[in-house]
């Protein structure tokens, strides 16, 4: 009996042995790493208030000097702060472009307690980038890893100061690749990394190491609804990031590719419908008149399986890859069309220049930016509404997205024109004015609210 127990207890320390020893030691790494990894507090002055002017006489006595106190307030200095590391030794700092967006003052500090003033050599809102630079030479510097070279279930490591908690470290594994999530814009054109390690403000724009201690990703988003961490954070690949830093560095600005369509998946139904045997690639909703997809031959209908030799499995990796590309360059697409598998060529077109240039919206919206749907009368009469009609989508940058307007807000009048349902909606639409103000009357979880708007042509 003593003998049996000997041999489970040598057992189980065998076992506890090995688990131990197959665990990565971060201690080594985080020393080689830290020297390069930053804190970045940032100050941005707030905008000084107009105060109201009134002429001396209407002002009580009793209030005068309180009235010339508010005057004479400094704007409010809004202070925030986040990480950054080092990726060249003559100062340049790569970081997100939330921590440093509006930012009037740019503090950058080392683990060594040396401090700098930063200067923006160009940010980037779409992938989320900025690239600073400080004075300073033969700084330490950090590597980026090689593309594709991340798996699923690798460990990694993050440095950053969470809560102002400088040089923290937390580790995980990578619980995804490719993550699609589009911006408040409905942009969508970095494919995430998501891991489980332990990310909360503060830790944005820091690194995210493989245990070779180079950086395969800069921490950017967590998912939570406490406001920290509940081990769901993404990180902006590598990948993306070189990209980036050279056009910012040679430009200042990003340029990105861009085709001019509205994509969705393809479901089990719709893959049986359009003959593709399994649900896979991007489904073109539609085309925008002259953009590249329309000179190039794309179709409504048409699913995309495969752009510039890159598979395309879900919607969300077109834009990926597109916007990757540089404006101009040529793209082989293969796409499906009735059944029958079909290959085309296109130029990419550019998608700050090329689409401003072109006035219909890709995203089928109207020309005040909305897409509408009717309502029934349950909703109507739950709602105590003798008419209107629900705005289901709001385009980015247009007259509708400048007044305000969501998704889910309930129009109800125009102008003088009160809309009672789609018809009279589209009618009245087509006929406003150019470059006049509007008024427009909107509920919005029960409550009556008038803005205006503007339609520029």
């Amino acid at each position: 009996m003593l003998n049996r127990f000997l041999l489970v207890a040598i057992f189980f320390l065998v076992t506890l042995s090995t688990a131990q020893a197959q665990l990565p030691d971060f201690t080594r790494l985080v020393e080689n790493v830290s020297p390069a990894v930053v804190k970045i507090n940032t100050v941005s002055k707030g905008r000084k208030q107009q105060a109201q002017q009134l002429p001396q006489g209407q002002i009580p006595e009793i209030f005068r000097d309180l009235f010339e106190q508010r005057q004479q307030q400094k704007p409010r200095l809004a202070r925030s702060m986040g990480s950054g590391f080092v990726i060249s030794n003559d100062g340049y700092i790569l970081t997100n472009h939330h921590v440093v967006e509006n930012a009037d003052e740019i503090e950058v500090l080392f683990a060594d307690r040396q401090e700098y003033t930063a200067t923006v050599v160009g940010s980037d809102r779409r992938s989320d980038l900025a690239l600073l630079k400080i004075k300073a030479r033969n700084l330490p510097t950090l590597k980026f890893a090689a593309q594709d070279s991340l798996k699923v279930g690798a460990w990694v490591l993050a440095i950053g100061s969470p809560f102002g908690l400088d040089y923290s470290v937390t580790a995980g594994i990578v619980s995804a690749i490719g993550r699609s999530i589009p911006t408040q814009k409905g942009e969508n054109y970095v494919p995430f990394i998501q891991t489980d390690v332990a990310i909360n403000p503060g830790n944005s724009g820091g690194p995210l190491f493989n245990l070779e201690g180079q950086v395969v990703g800069i921490n950017s988003q967590i998912y939570s609804r406490s406001g920290g961490s509940i081990g769901l954070s993404f990180a902006i690949p590598a990948s993306v990031a070189v990209g980036v830093i050279e056009q910012l560095k040679d430009h200042g600005k990003v340029q990105r590719g861009w085709l001019g369509v509205a994509i969705q998946d393809v479901n089990k139904r719709l893959a049986e419908s359009l003959q593709l045997g399994t649900p896979q690639g991007a489904l073109i909703n539609a085309v925008e008149p002259d953009s590249p997809a329309d000179k190039g031959g794309i179709k409504p209908g048409d699913v995309i399986v495969r752009f510039d030799g890159q598979i395309i499995v879900d919607s969300g990796d077109l834009p990926h890859v597109v916007g990757m590309m540089a404006p101009g360059e040529n793209a082989q697409v293969e796409i499906y069309r009735e059944g029958k598998r079909k290959k085309l060529t296109m130029k990419v077109g550019s998608l700050d220049t090329d689409r401003e240039s072109i006035a219909a919206n890709s995203d089928g919206t109207d020309r005040l930016g909305l897409i509408v749907e009717e309502m029934d009368d349950v909703e109507r009469r739950a709602l105590r509404l003798r008419g209107g009609v629900r705005v289901t989508q709001v385009s980015p940058e247009s007259a509708a997205a400048e007044s305000m307007l969501q998704a889910g807000d309930i129009v109800v009048q125009l102008g003088y024109s009160r809309i009672d349902d789609i018809d009279e909606y589209n009618q009245v639409i087509a006929e406003l004015p150019k470059n006049t103000p509007v008024a427009i009357r909107f509920y919005r979880q029960g409550r009556a609210i008038f803005r205006t708007f503007e339609i520029v042509e």
